[in-house]
């Protein structure tokens, strides 16, 4: 079974931050050093989007223009876990934030298309 769990989520104030953490399980993560990680948000009554994303060995990271000097991704491949900071948060953050994996090392493809598993998602509110 391939899982991928976010978690984290809460309801914030403007200004506030949030760590999300997604741990990957089963047999399909046994590597899950060999798999691009990234975030994507779907606000209500909007399509998915992408927000973040990282490369095998962390060198490589890519950020949606709007959460870049706020958001930092990060990943933790001892514990097949993907974090994404949220500092200074808006309410215009405010989503249902989906973690994804990526049978390959093209993180800088930001489209949901090249992603191949996906979390449940976790929801983060930000009030004014």
């Amino acid at each position: 079974q391939v899982q991928l769990v976010e978690s984290g989520g809460g309801l914030v104030q403007a200004g506030d931050s949030l760590r999300l953490s997604c741990a990957a399980s089963g047999r399909t993560f046994s590597t899950f050093s060999r798999y691009a990680m990234a975030w994507f948000r779907q606000a209500p009554g909007k399509e998915r989007e992408f927000v973040a994303a990282i490369s095998w060995s962390g060198g490589g990271i890519y950020y949606k223009d709007s959460v870049k000097g706020r958001f930092t991704i990060s990943r933790d491949n001892a514990k097949k876990t993907v974090y994404l900071q949220m500092n200074s948060l808006k309410p215009e953050d405010t989503a249902v934030y989906y973690c994804a994996a990526q049978q390959g090392d093209r993180a800088w493809l930001t489209s949901e298309t090249f992603y191949d598993y996906w979390g449940q998602g976790t929801q983060v509110t930000v009030s004014s």
